[in-house]
C-alpha cells in the first residue's frame, strides 16, 4: 500500500508540473499521450488504495492564473469533462438517450457575454474558477459577432483556435527555428492574452461556441441542438456537431475520424453531451466533471518500425536539434519518417540507439511521435561538434530539459542571428532585410563585418542573378541601407548585441557620456557603474566588449559608414532620472512599447521589475493582486494610473 501511495505522489508531481508548463507558459514537458497514460495510472491507483492526495490533478480542473491581465471569477466554474477512448464505452454512456456529438477543439476556452446585443465582455477559462479578461482581443477574433440581434443577456462558452493553415504561415515567417511555435493550441493560447490586440488580429483566432450559458433570465430552451441553432442565427459558427443514438455513435465517431487529417482545425477527440438539457442537469456533478458529457480522445494509430539515423540541426541561437530519422511507415493515411526528439533529456528517456525498434504515432492525427522504444539500446551518439561550424558543442539545462548547444560564438548558425539583430528595426532599422537575405550574403562571403553592408554596389552583377532577386530588389535594399546610415548613437550600440545592453540601456549610457562614440567605447566598468540603472554586471559586459581589439576595429568600420543623428533634447521632466515598472493594460497609449518609449525620452527608465531602486509602477489596476502590484506596495512605492501619470507630467487634459 505505501509503494502505491508513494507512486501516487510521484505521479502528482509529475503530472501538476506538465499540466502548469502546458496551461500557464505555453510549453510541453511530455506528449498528450504521455500525459494520459500517467493520469489513467493515478486515477487507477486512487481507485485501489481509496485516497486521494491532496492536490491530485484529478481533483482540480485547472491551475491559477498568473498574468498581467485583469482577472475575474466566473459565475458558474468551468469544469474539465471525463473521458474515454473506447467507442463502447460511448455507447454505454448515452443509453437510450439522444445526444449531440461534436468535435472536441484544442485551443482555449473562452466565455462571451452580451448585453443588449453588444460584446461587452471576454473571460478565458483560466483555472475554472478565475479567468482573464480578454475583451479587447475577442473583438478582433475573425468570426465573433459585436452586436447579436437578441437584445437580452446572452453568455456562452467557445473555443479560440488558430488553423492548421494560419499556423504554418505564422511559422513560416519566423526564421530562427528555436522560436518557432510548437503548435497551433500554444500560438492560440499566447494569442488571445496578448495586451495588444493588433497582434491577435493579426494572427487570424477564431471562436466555436459549444455551450449557451444564459440567455436573459433563462434560456427556454430543452435541447442542446435548439441552443446550437440560436447561436447559429446569431451569427456565430457553432462547432460542427452531428445528433447519434447509441446505435448510430460508432458510425458517426469513424466519419468524424475520417475527416480529422484534412481538418484545417486543431481538435484532440470528440464530446458527446445529452441533447436533454434538463436531463443531462438532474445527473449534477462531480468535483471535477460534469455529468452530462464526456469527452472521447482518439485511440493512436501506432506502427512499428527502426531508428535508422538523428539528424541534429542548429538554429540561430546555437541550439541544436535532434529529429529521429526512422523507416517511412503509413499513419492515419500518410506516409511518416521523422520526429523531433526535443531534447537531449527526450533521447536519455526514451534510451535511443541506432537500430531500435520503435513504436510512433500521430499525436491528434498529426503531429509524428515516438510512443515508445522497444528495445532500448541507448548509447546514442551525441554529437561534440556543431553540424554548421564544426565548433564544440556543450550540454545545457535550460528550465526542466537538457539541450545542446554550439559554443562556438563565430558560428555560421550564431552570426546570422547576430545580424538580423543589427538590421533589426530597434537597431539599425534597414527595412526589407530578411534573414534568408543575410544567410546568403554571408554565405557568398560579401559580409564578414557590419560596415560590408554598406558596400554591396560591389556584387551587384552577382546579386541581382540571385534566384528570387533582380535589379529591383536590389535598388530597394541600397535604399533601406542608405537610410539606415542616419542613426543615433544608442541605437546603434544597441545593434551591437552587447550582452545585456537593450536599448534602453544604450541610452542611459550614451547619455551619461554625451553621446560622445569616443567616451562611451572608452568607457571603464568604474565609470559605467556610476550610471544610474547601470549595475556591475552589464557595466563589466559592456566594458569587455569595448576592450577587444576585433570589437573596437569592427566598431570603428561601422562608424565610418554611419551619421549620428543628434539626440531629440528635451527639458528636465518629473521623470527625469527616475525608474518605472510598467504592468497591466493600457489605454491613453496603444501599447508598452510606446509607453516606453515616452518615458525614456523624456528621461525615464523603464525596467521589467519592481525592486527597491523603481520610483513609480504604472498600472491602471491599482488594487490588483499581482506580483508587482504587491511588490510595490510592500516598498512603498506609488502606484500611478495613466491618467495619474499624463496628470505627474503636466499633460492631463
Amino acid at each position: 500500500m505505501d509503494s502505491k501511495k508513494e507512486r501516487q505522489q510521484e505521479l502528482t508531481r509529475l503530472l501538476d508540473r506538465a499540466a502548469y508548463a502546458y496551461e500557464q507558459e505555453n510549453r510541453e514537458l511530455m506528449t498528450n499521450r504521455e500525459y494520459d497514460k500517467l493520469y489513467d495510472e493515478l486515477v487507477q491507483l486512487e481507485k485501489e488504495t481509496g485516497c486521494v492526495m491532496a492536490g491530485s490533478p484529478t481533483m482540480r480542473p485547472g491551475y491559477e492564473v498568473l498574468s498581467e491581465l485583469p482577472r475575474e471569477r466566473h459565475e458558474s466554474p468551468m469544469l474539465s469533462l471525463d473521458k474515454t477512448k473506447d467507442v463502447s464505452a460511448l455507447v454505454s454512456w448515452l443509453g437510450e438517450r439522444e445526444g449531440m456529438l461534436s468535435w472536441k477543439m484544442d485551443g482555449l476556452t473562452v466565455v462571451l457575454t452580451y448585453e443588449n446585443g453588444l460584446l461587452t465582455k471576454a473571460v478565458t477559462r483560466g483555472n475554472g474558477e478565475i479567468g482573464e479578461v480578454i475583451t479587447n482581443n475577442a473583438r478582433v477574433f475573425r468570426n465573433v459577432p459585436l452586436q447579436i440581434p437578441c437584445k437580452e443577456l446572452v453568455v456562452l462558452r467557445g473555443e479560440a483556435v488558430i488553423r492548421y493553415s494560419d499556423f504554418e504561415e505564422i511559422n513560416a515567417s519566423i526564421e530562427n527555428e528555436a522560436d518557432k511555435y510548437k503548435n497551433p493550441r500554444n500560438l492560440c493560447s499566447g494569442t488571445v492574452r496578448q495586451l495588444n490586440n493588433e497582434i491577435t488580429a493579426k494572427r487570424n483566432v477564431y471562436l466555436f461556441p459549444f455551450a449557451l450559458i444564459r440567455k436573459g433570465d433563462g434560456d427556454g430552451f430543452a435541447t442542446r441542438r435548439e441552443q446550437t441553432e440560436f447561436l447559429r442565427e446569431q451569427g456565430f459558427s457553432p462547432v460542427e456537431y452531428r445528433m447519434v443514438t447509441a446505435e448510430s455513435l460508432p458510425e458517426t465517431v469513424a466519419e468524424f475520424a475520417a475527416r480529422i487529417t484534412e481538418n484545417d482545425f486543431p481538435s484532440d477527440g470528440l464530446v458527446l453531451c445529452f441533447d436533454d438539457i434538463a436531463y443531462g442537469r438532474s445527473l449534477g456533478r462531480t468535483s471535477k466533471f460534469p455529468r452530462d458529457s464526456i469527452a472521447f480522445k482518439w485511440k493512436d494509430e501506432t506502427r512499428e518500425t527502426t531508428l535508422l539515423s538523428v539528424d541534429w540541426s542548429t538554429s540561430r541561437t546555437g541550439l541544436i536539434n535532434p529529429v529521429a530519422v526512422f523507416e517511412p511507415v503509413e499513419l492515419e493515411g500518410t506516409t511518416v519518417s521523422r520526429a523531433s526528439v526535443h531534447n537531449l533529456s527526450q533521447i536519455e528517456a526514451l534510451k535511443l540507439g541506432i537500430g531500435d525498434r520503435l513504436l510512433v504515432y500521430k499525436a491528434n492525427m498529426i503531429i509524428p511521435q515516438i510512443a515508445e522504444n522497444l528495445t532500448q539500446s541507448g548509447g546514442l551518439p551525441i554529437p561534440d561538434v556543431c553540424p554548421v561550424c564544426g565548433g564544440k558543442t556543450k550540454a545545457e539545462a535550460v528550465q526542466d530539459a537538457v539541450s545542446l548547444f554550439c559554443t562556438n560564438p563565430d558560428c555560421t548558425a550564431k552570426k546570422l542571428k547576430a545580424y538580423a539583430h543589427l538590421v533589426s528595426r530597434d537597431a539599425l532599422n534597414v527595412e526589407g532585410l530578411s534573414e534568408a537575405t543575410l544567410e546568403k550574403l554571408l554565405g557568398r562571403g560579401w559580409v564578414r563585418e557590419p560596415a560590408d553592408l554598406f558596400h554591396l554596389e560591389t556584387h551587384r552583377e552577382e546579386f541581382v542573378e540571385m534566384e528570387g532577386f533582380g535589379e529591383k530588389s536590389f535598388r530597394k535594399l541600397l535604399s533601406a541601407l542608405e537610410k539606415a546610415r542616419n542613426v543615433t548613437l544608442p541605437k546603434l550600440i544597441y545593434s551591437l548585441g552587447i550582452p545585456g545592453v537593450g536599448l534602453a540601456n544604450a541610452k542611459l549610457i550614451c547619455r551619461a557620456f554625451g553621446n560622445d562614440p569616443e567616451a562611451v567605447r572608452n568607457a571603464s566598468a568604474e565609470e559605467l557603474t556610476e550610471v544610474e540603472g547601470i549595475g556591475e554586471v552589464i557595466a563589466g559586459a559592456f566594458a569587455a566588449y569595448m576592450a577587444d581589439p576585433e570589437k573596437q576595429l569592427m566598431l570603428t568600420d561601422l562608424l565610418a559608414e554611419v551619421t549620428l543623428e543628434a539626440p531629440e533634447t528635451v527639458s528636465a521632466s518629473p521623470i527625469t532620472g527616475k525608474t518605472l515598472v510598467i504592468t497591466g493594460s493600457l489605454t491613453h497609449w496603444s501599447n508598452r512599447d510606446e509607453l516606453k518609449a515616452e518615458l525614456e525620452r523624456l528621461g525615464g527608465k523603464v525596467a521589467g521589475s519592481v525592486s527597491g531602486k523603481t520610483d513609480y509602477l504604472i498600472n491602471n489596476d491599482a488594487r490588483s493582486g499581482s506580483s508587482k502590484n504587491k511588490k510595490a506596495k510592500e516598498l512603498g512605492i506609488p502606484i500611478l494610473s495613466e491618467e495619474d501619470l499624463l496628470t505627474l507630467l503636466g499633460e492631463a487634459k
